[in-house]
């Protein structure tokens, strides 16, 4: 993955802060009062969330916007300082915390809110994405289907479970490999954005379809990532600094 400076990247989070400052200053944030004796109704500026988690009309799916409001703010994308120490461009997934950062140049890392697997259905692991998919099929694994056999007719064999607003992995899939083979998990979209923060799914770990988005844009194929629990301490986490 290209490296980006931290001058680009704060240039691409910023850009848009700048244009909710603009506009703040030209309609004036205070309820003012005309010649006529009328008061106006005071403006709400623009929030960057608004456009984060807007509909997205375009997708072969079109995403309906996320209520980012009733989300804990923890778990709605940001730009942080990096907590891991790792190389740029390494997704990690905190699973004590319940985010993934991506880390970048000069400190920095882009923050996403996730889910996870919930007990007995945990993964942690060193690994690779080993390719990508926009609007993936999906196919449950045969132990998911023995457990579940109302599955059935999404099987390997019955060509799975077509793309679509209903699709558990959602918008976007990247597929995570560790030593040429297929851990069976996903980082994945998925349209319950009430999930985020939480631990309910099959180990999967799984963001808000914008936000799967967004770092599908981020990330190249070969990308090297790391699920593991981080310490509220950074100097404490464990590095392995390989894949």
């Amino acid at each position: 993955m290209e490296a980006l400076s931290e001058t680009v990247l704060k240039r691409r989070f910023v850009v848009l802060g700048g244009a909710v400052i603009a506009a703040s200053a030209a309609t004036g944030c205070s309820t003012t009062v005309s010649t006529s004796r009328r008061a106006t109704v005071p403006v709400r500026p623009p929030n960057i969330y608004d456009t984060m988690y807007a509909a997205v009309p375009d997708e072969a799916f079109p995403l309906p916007a996320i209520p980012y409001q009733r989300i804990d703010s923890r778990y709605l994308r940001q730009l942080v300082d990096d907590p891991t120490g790792e190389r740029p461009g390494t997704l990690v997934v905190d699973t004590n915390q319940h985010f993934l950062y991506l880390v970048y140049e000069g400190g920095k890392a882009i923050r996403y809110g996730v889910g996870l697997g919930r007990a007995g259905f945990e993964w942690a692991g060193d690994g690779v994405i080993q390719y990508k998919r926009e609007w993936p099929t999906w196919t449950p694994p045969q132990e998911m289907i023995m457990r579940q056999p109302e599955l059935e007719p999404y099987s390997a064999s019955n060509g799975g479970m077509p793309p679509g607003l209903k699709n558990p992995l959602g918008a976007r899939a990247l597929y995570i490999f560790r030593g040429g083979r297929d851990t069976l998990y996903r980082v994945h979209g998925s349209p319950e954005w009430w999930t985020i923060g939480k631990s309910v799914s099959s180990g999967c770990v799984r963001m808000m379809n914008q936000d799967i988005i967004d770092l599908y844009n981020r990330v190249p194929s070969g990308a090297p990532i790391m699920v593991r629990g981080l310490s509220n301490d950074p100097g404490t986490y464990s590095s392995t600094r390989t894949v």
